[in-house]
């Protein structure tokens, strides 16, 4: 199994970090504007992402696993790309003096490829979203991320 792994350092408390991650509301905030379902344990979070002009380039269906507030978020990929279905997407949180430490992991990929390289960028691009708009109150979801390629 292949994991993509980041750290980052948030300049906030720890409940500030998980209500940007564990809401959907605050996903929309810095993943993808168009976020949308039950972020409750044994409910169903959509993520879809359209290019800037409205076209519908892809998605995901998460299933919420488990919420420890102020410290966890874990979801499952229920629905996507093949290559996402059955992994999962876990945020640790720790404060550390003024920050808040995320420890995110997409775990369980069968196998690494061109697509998961592509996927460990993105999620670089987004968790630095995530943390902009936990520090300045403005992130940059999809369709306003940071481009990386042909890919998006």
């Amino acid at each position: 199994m292949i994991d993509i792994i980041h750290r980052v350092g948030i300049k906030a408390p720890a409940s500030k970090v998980y209500a940007a991650i564990s809401t959907v509301e605050g996903a929309a905030g810095w993943w993808t504007k168009e976020t949308t379902g039950d972020a409750q344990p044994g409910g169903n979070i959509d993520f879809e992402f359209s290019t800037s002009d409205g076209e519908k380039i892809g998605g995901f269906g998460m299933d919420v696993l488990a919420l420890a507030p102020g410290r966890k978020v874990h979801w499952r990929v229920a629905t996507g790309p093949e290559e996402w279905i059955g992994t999962d997407i876990v945020f640790d949180l720790a404060e550390d003096g003024e920050y808040t430490i995320v420890r995110f992991g997409h775990t369980n990929w069968r196998e690494a490829s061109e697509f998961t390289a592509h996927c460990s960028t993105k999620w670089a691009v987004f968790l630095l979203s995530l943390r902009d708009l936990v520090e300045t109150g403005k992130g940059r979801p999809a369709p306003d991320d940071v481009q990386i390629g042909n890919w998006h």
